[in-house]
């Protein structure tokens, strides 16, 4: 049996070698972490604010190419901005940002944004 083979938008495959914002957030306003209930990959989103925007996000991701480059592709789109902007961001803006995903790998724009929910909540909460 033949497996399928997923192909990756050059912007996906640049997020992924070359991921951005990876790490630990020390003194974190907010972090929140998920697991996808499909997939089992995992991902954490840690923001810290100053003066009511997103001055650091970072994100770390146990899972395939496409979550990889999806947790690194939305911390570049939310830094900078206020919660607001944050909270309006909608996952087709995700994808399009990473190029597309095919539907073997859309589960990693969710996976992406429902982590962002959990921490904004958590930041509205607080």
């Amino acid at each position: 049996m033949r497996s399928a083979t997923i192909s990756y938008s050059e912007k996906v495959l640049d997020h992924f070698q070359n991921p951005r914002n990876v790490g630990e957030l020390a003194d974190a306003d907010a972090e929140a972490r998920l697991e996808h209930p499909v997939c089992g990959d995992i991902m954490k989103l840690a923001i810290k604010l100053a003066g009511g925007q997103i001055d650091q996000v970072r994100f770390k991701t146990r899972g395939c190419v496409a979550s990889i480059a999806a947790g690194s592709c939305l911390t570049e789109m939310i830094a900078g901005k206020s919660l607001a902007e944050a909270r309006a961001l909608h996952r087709d803006q995700l994808v399009e940002a990473l190029g597309g995903l095919e539907n073997a790998s859309i589960h990693a724009s969710h996976l992406a944004m429902d982590v962002l929910a959990q921490v904004l909540t958590k930041l509205k909460a607080g």
